[in-house]
């Protein structure tokens, strides 16, 4: 027989987290399933600067925090993979890669997933010498020489960090200026072991008994050819919805994010959805703990209103 619970949440990123704690606090049960990692995309950040009362905080102690918070006030959690959400005339029928549950409500807090680049060779090449996560990977290839690919503060990050330990990084942008915060340009600027170079389109991966040893570019401007030998690419190009799953059960948009209005309410009664894998202009830290509480009153509203009719 399938566990029961008042709401069920589909991720365990800030949004994800932060449902989980209103709904708690409110007296609900709660089981919060995360295919990949407590905290989501925001535990692989070195560091986090732009959410309050944090001045400087990593990014994997941010989540820990937070998920030990969840756990105490006594939230279920599990590393499944939801693979279908039903309507039922009681609430939702969740079936996962490993077991089967029952909710009244559902809270969706996908987040977004990572943007590949879209070259011929990349998926192949991922896990050797192709990566999206220097946090994860960087150490790795401590004391070589490194390519960054992106403009904006996840690139910027990354390359900062990898300044630390790596003999060079490369950053390589698309345009000619980075889009990130100001205070990150100037510091990797600073960094001596850093060369960076704009107007490059990477057209090629090179590759040697399965790992990566370089790459080429076209430079957007001339459409000369650039190369570098390398055994390692961090590729930050920005990121994309992971809603696939859910388009039987409510509306998406065209870009594949979720349609809910602010107080988070999905097409279907009974579902919400927070943070970045809703249809919104801004995604960031603090409007994903936002929507996580917006979307577990709201979800409370609907069950205490059930239980008085």
């Amino acid at each position: 027989m399938a566990e029961s619970f008042d709401i069920i949440i589909v991720g365990a990123g800030t949004a994800g987290m932060t449902a989980a704690l209103y709904a708690l606090r409110n007296g609900k049960s709660v089981l919060i399933l995360e295919k990949d990692t407590f905290g989501g995309q925001i535990a692989l950040s070195p560091k986090v600067e732009n959410f309050p009362t944090q001045k400087t905080i990593s990014g994997a102690e941010f989540s820990d925090i937070m998920f030990e918070q969840i756990t105490q006030l006594g939230v279920k959690a599990e590393l499944e993979k939801v693979e279908s959400i039903t309507k039922t005339p009681t609430g939702f029928f969740v079936t996962t890669d490993y077991n089967t549950y029952t909710a009244k409500s559902i809270i969706l807090a996908t987040g977004v997933k990572h943007r590949q680049i879209g070259v011929l060779g990349e998926e192949e090449l991922v896990g050797k010498g192709v990566s999206y996560c220097a946090t994860c990977d960087g150490p790795f290839f401590a004391g070589e020489e490194v390519v960054v690919i992106g403009d904006a503060n996840t690139a910027l990050q990354y390359s900062i960090m990898l300044t630390g330990y790596c003999k060079k990084v490369t950053v390589c942008t698309l345009f000619d200026n980075f889009f990130g915060e100001s205070h990150l340009v100037r510091t990797l600027k600073s960094k001596p072991n850093v060369e960076i170079f704009h107007n490059l389109n990477l057209q090629q991966f090179f590759s040697k008994d399965g790992y990566l040893t370089g790459l080429r570019f076209e430079k957007t401007d001339s459409g000369e050819s650039k190369i570098f030998d390398t055994r390692a690419v961090f590729i930050c190009v920005g990121q994309m919805s992971d809603n696939a799953v859910f388009e039987k059960l409510v509306n998406l948009d065209k870009n594949g994010f979720i349609v809910a209005n602010e107080e988070c309410k999905t097409s279907r009664k009974g579902v919400y959805a927070a943070g970045d894998c809703r249809t919104k202009k801004v995604r960031q830290l603090t409007t994903a703990a936002a929507d996580g509480a917006a979307a577990a009153l709201a979800a409370c509203s609907y069950l205490d209103s059930l239980d008085a009719s």
